[in-house]
């Protein structure tokens, strides 16, 4: 924390990835503004560690040349993120480093959290977008788990699917999956 209080001046890229590992605290970069984000609570969490190993599983079935990473840092022209899940090219985590460019990146998806509805379901695709990731999904969970599934087409977001809580949907890209989103977070 005393690193936080003595920084002057806007803060980079190589400023947030000289911060010592916190896993209370998501740190990102949005512009030149640090933004603070407490710890996922357990409901995102079990739904992130399910969604990454239905991912994992259905990647490996295709045979995708892709890895599935919870909550790295993905560097952007505009900032630093740190999204729940990321899948990836195989060769954009081949080094054991703490980001990934997001020039590597096939998919994220967001687990929308109470106290930033905005910044997940506006802000970050917009970033995304602007970094020519090809996917995003948001998945929310009130009133009841449901995952929206978008494409990037002519530099912005499309909509591509809702899948709603009860229902497997089957997704087709980044590669073959079904996905029931209240399985992701039930107990």
């Amino acid at each position: 924390m005393g690193m936080l209080r003595g920084h002057t001046g806007p803060w980079t890229v190589a400023d947030l990835l000289a911060l010592p590992e916190d896993r209370t605290t998501r740190y990102e970069l949005l512009g030149d503004s640090l933004v603070r984000s407490p710890a996922p609570g357990i409901r995102r969490q079990r739904a992130s560690l399910r969604l990454a190993m239905l991912l994992h599983t259905a990647a490996e079935a295709a045979d995708a040349p892709v890895e599935v990473v919870e909550a790295i840092n993905v560097i952007l022209p505009s900032g630093l993120v740190v999204p729940d899940l990321v899948v990836a090219d195989d060769g954009a985590t081949a080094e054991d480093g703490v980001s990934v460019d997001a020039e590597g990146v096939q998919l994220v998806v967001g687990l929308v959290s109470p106290g930033n509805r905005t910044v997940d379901r506006k802000f970050k695709p917009m970033l995304y977008a602007e970094a020519a990731i090809p996917h995003f999904w948001r998945l929310e969970f009130d009133p009841a788990p449901m995952l929206v599934v978008y494409e990037l087409e002519g530099g912005r977001y499309v909509e591509r699917t809702t899948a709603l809580a009860g229902a497997a949907t089957r997704l087709d890209a980044p590669f073959p999956v079904e996905i029931d989103p209240a399985a992701l977070s039930r107990r």
